[in-house]
């Protein structure tokens, strides 16, 4: 295990720019993770995906459609939770051995509201901290729903609703984290963050996850979801990362 978490830290290097934003902003975006080559097919993957769920995986709330699970929905998403730029993110905000905790495909459905203002994991929380991920599959542009991010709140206790009348309200400090498709989100998971209002008439498609601390409780229990065709194709690292 340490091994791998040794061979990681050696192995994967963030761009000085992209850790000092993670660190002190509390997120980052860097751009072309996924080569542009791999963006139609990942795409069309993710759409294949979605299209053929059922709940309890498919959840389809208000204003995004949520899709559990990714990662035994087909090897076009294995790259993405073993990319070089994320693992050493992890090593660089976990500090020890980690596991993947959750892996899922999110659509921001056209003309819909803001999201509120929130933390994924609170940093008094049991397990702090982690780290977030968000793959761009559509561009993130300001009028389809571009995640918002508030830079330094990671380091604080507050949560939004502590200060805010209405966490849905634009925040003063707010940045909108913006790229082309196949740019990545890395974000501490205290940090106050959420999606912005989709203006356009297009979805804007994601693909989610978060990484804990090796011995925390993960909020869905993959290695016990394992499909043996997944097994079978992915690598050790992969297995590494999926704690199976």
């Amino acid at each position: 295990m340490n091994d791998w978490f040794n061979e990681i830290a050696a192995g994967c290097e963030l761009p000085a720019s992209a850790a000092w934003d993670l660190l002190d902003s509390g997120f980052a975006v860097i751009q072309g993770v996924v080569a542009t080559e791999r963006l139609a097919q990942l795409a069309d993957a993710y759409d294949l995906a979605v299209a053929t769920a059922a709940a309890p995986d498919l959840n389809i709330g208000s204003s995004t459609t949520r899709l559990h699970d990714l990662v035994n929905r087909g090897a076009e998403f294995d790259p993405l939770y073993i990319s070089q730029p994320i693992l050493a993110a992890c090593h660089c905000v976990i500090g020890q051995s980690f596991k993947l905790s959750s892996l899922l495909a999110r659509t921001l459905r056209p003309y819909s509201q803001a999201q509120p203002l929130h933390v994924d994991f609170r940093s008094d929380a049991e397990g702090w901290p982690m780290l977030g991920f968000i793959v761009m599959v559509d561009d993130f542009r300001q009028d389809n729903g571009a995640t918002r991010f508030v830079p330094g709140t990671h380091k604080s206790l507050a949560i939004p609703s502590d200060s805010m009348k209405d966490p849905t309200s634009d925040h003063e400090d707010q940045v909108l984290a913006c790229g082309m498709a196949g740019s990545v989100i890395i974000y501490i998971g205290s940090v106050w963050h959420g999606h912005t209002a989709n203006s356009s008439d297009k979805p804007r498609r994601s693909i989610q996850g978060a990484y804990i601390r090796r011995e925390a409780q993960s909020s869905v229990n993959l290695p016990g979801r394992m499909r043996p065709e997944t097994l079978a194709r992915i690598s050790p690292l992969a297995k590494y990362v999926l704690a199976v």
